[in-house]
């Protein structure tokens, strides 16, 4: 009998153990949950089935933990999951449906932020025409966690602005093996994108800025002044041998009429006459790309033929 009840005493013990162990370790898990490092992205997107699957892999690349796309198609235009399903159903994409929805970019950042931000310890805020590059980093984790961003609220980085490399018609392959040629830097035109702390309560007020009364840092960790929405800092430049963004804003000359024609999901503004100078501020004027977009959009661009004539008189 006393030998039965030592017995049942030490199975006692024995399952007791096991509850304290289990009990440790799921405190355990959550803990390393609750403190592990993590980052998103978050983005908008009106017909970029073309591209949005490199986009995806590029960020996966640096070892983004979600990928937050606003869907913002015509209600019975393209579909995102025909391209990246296997991304969604693995879970590393979220489709949020902004569908038919009109000057929504500042309405869907916001959105994401707010539901996103105690989640995260950092968002990032790029388009899809927009590429990472970080020289010494393939892990945006080791470069966001680094002690020189320890005081930063939003870090800010610029673009490298690439050009349509001379060509007018879309055809297959990734952006960055058909438009390798970086253009000039455009005097007026804002540059800069950003991402931002997590566990910060703010508004984001700009696509670009994101908030810029909070401690904005360039890519370095450097301090950054910025002043009705312009960088006025003292040393503002980026050094583009270790960080920048792509940007491939026209592609060819017909993916430009795509991007300008389907509306912009910041405005909803769709052909202005500033819009086809600034693509021939960035890309060389020939009269094949005049040709064609007249063809296309029923404009009339004979100021930008006159500027042709005028460089071989």
């Amino acid at each position: 009998m006393k030998m039965i009840k030592g017995q049942n005493l030490s199975k006692c013990k024995y399952l007791l153990k096991i509850l304290i162990f289990n009990f440790c370790l799921i405190g355990l898990i959550k803990f390393k949950k609750k403190n592990e490092f993590k980052i998103c992205l978050c983005t908008i997107g009106k017909k970029e089935n073309l591209y949005v699957k490199e986009y995806v892999k590029h960020y996966l690349k640096y070892k983004i933990d979600k990928i937050f796309i606003y869907d913002n198609n015509d209600i019975n235009g393209e579909v995102f999951d025909d391209v990246i399903s296997n991304y969604i159903k693995k879970n590393y994409v979220e489709i949020i449906n902004y569908r038919g929805r009109n000057k929504s970019q500042l309405i869907a950042m916001n959105d994401c932020y707010k539901k996103n931000y105690k989640n995260y310890n950092w968002l990032i805020f790029y388009d899809m025409d927009e590429f990472i590059y970080l020289k010494d980093y393939d892990n945006l984790k080791d470069f966001l966690n680094l002690p020189k961003f320890n005081n930063c609220e939003i870090i800010q980085l610029n673009w490298v602005q690439h050009t349509d490399n001379n060509l007018i018609y879309y055809n297959k392959g990734s952006l960055a093996k058909r438009f390798k040629e970086i253009g000039k830097k455009i005097n007026g035109l804002i540059d800069i994108k950003s991402m931002i702390r997590g566990n910060i309560t703010t508004n984001i007020t700009s696509a670009h800025f994101l908030n810029p009364y909070l401690k904005c840092c360039n890519g370095f960790g450097k301090k950054k002044i910025i002043k009705n929405y312009i960088d006025i800092s003292i040393d503002k430049n980026p050094d583009y041998k270790y960080y920048y963004i792509d940007h491939y804003y026209t592609k060819s000359t017909e993916e430009y009429i795509n991007k300008i024609t389907k509306g912009s999901v910041a405005s909803g503004a769709k052909i202005r006459d500033n819009i086809v100078k600034l693509y021939f501020e960035l890309n060389k004027i020939t009269s094949e790309k005049i040709d064609y977009l007249e063809k296309k959009i029923s404009i009339n661009l004979s100021k930008f033929r006159n500027k042709i004539q005028n460089i071989y008189i």
